[in-house]
């Protein structure tokens, strides 16, 4: 029987953070008009969407064989800690509970919610599940971008005040950016097993050296945008706070990091991306006032 910690470790704790940053950055950036249930609900979705894709991914690469032998995170299926029907039921569970909290946030924001919820359910499951997994053909880390950046973020901010901002658009481009660095590291410690095992992804097709470079802009680039939200308040300055783990995080893939170090990097980028979000919320909370 699959034990507790063992099912923790298979939806992949250090990759949570891909989902709460974004809803904590929308809540933000909606200010004094935020609501706390929607707040709720709105990270419900995406906690559930990112342990479900977690729990996908580990079955429909575990059934394909591609799970095996692997550096990273507990495979649930690859090892035979869990069947494949138990972790496709754990994914559709995950999902399900996603999708109850999505419908209730439609309800009580609007229903154009509903589409995008349905579009994120299916991104998540086809990214390595069904005939084509788009995940095989170097596209996952477009759809990260949309849907753990764009979608989170504008969507959480939709659902408190209904509309759409110019700040909050540039926070969702680097709430993207930030889950991008996290799926092209994941990416990178496993390039030369996916590559072996037929997995084309964005690693495989770039290599290793260009990899490393798309990390560091990746990882920077949200640095970026806080300047060009500085004429709106200069509170966004706070977001360099996370600029000495960036260097740091940068220089160790720069240096040629690799198998288990990795690991402790794919840590520290998901450390850094809540680091990012709780500073530029606290900034735009400031500025609110």
């Amino acid at each position: 029987m699959t034990s507790r910690e063992e099912w923790i470790a298979g939806a992949r704790p250090k990759t949570l953070s891909a989902a709460i940053a974004p809803v904590i950055v929308g809540t933000a950036f909606a200010g004094y008009n935020a609501s706390a249930l929607n707040f709720l609900l709105a990270f419900i979705v995406g906690l559930g969407l990112q342990v479900g894709v977690n729990y996908a991914n580990d079955y429909s690469d575990g059934i394909k064989g591609t799970d095996l032998d692997r550096i990273g995170p507990m495979r649930l299926v690859g090892s035979g800690a869990a069947t494949p029907e138990a972790v496709k039921r754990a994914a559709l569970i995950a999902m399900g509970i996603a999708s109850i909290a999505g419908v209730l946030l439609a309800a009580r924001s609007s229903w154009l919610l509903l589409a995008f919820g349905a579009l994120s359910i299916v991104a998540a499951w086809t990214y390595t599940g069904g005939p084509k997994p788009y995940g095989y053909y170097a596209l996952g880390e477009v759809s990260v971008f949309i849907f753990f950046g764009l979608v989170a973020t504008l969507g959480t901010y939709f659902a408190h005040v209904g509309s759409i901002s110019f700040e909050v658009l540039l926070a969702s481009f680097a709430m993207g950016s930030l889950a991008c660095a996290i799926l092209v590291l994941n990416n990178l410690r496993d390039l030369e097993k996916d590559k072996n095992s037929g997995k084309i992804t964005l690693s495989v097709k770039i290599g290793d050296a260009q990899t490393r470079k798309l990390f560091q802009g990746l990882i920077f680039a949200p640095l970026l945008f806080v300047l060009a939200l500085i004429p709106t308040s200069f509170y966004f300055l706070l977001a360099l706070v996370a600029l000495p783990q960036v260097l740091k995080v940068s220089s160790s893939i720069r240096s040629g990091a690799t198998g288990k170090a990795l690991i402790e990097l794919l840590e520290r980028t998901g450390k850094i991306q809540i680091i990012y979000s709780l500073a530029i919320s606290l900034a735009t909370l400031l500025y609110a006032r």
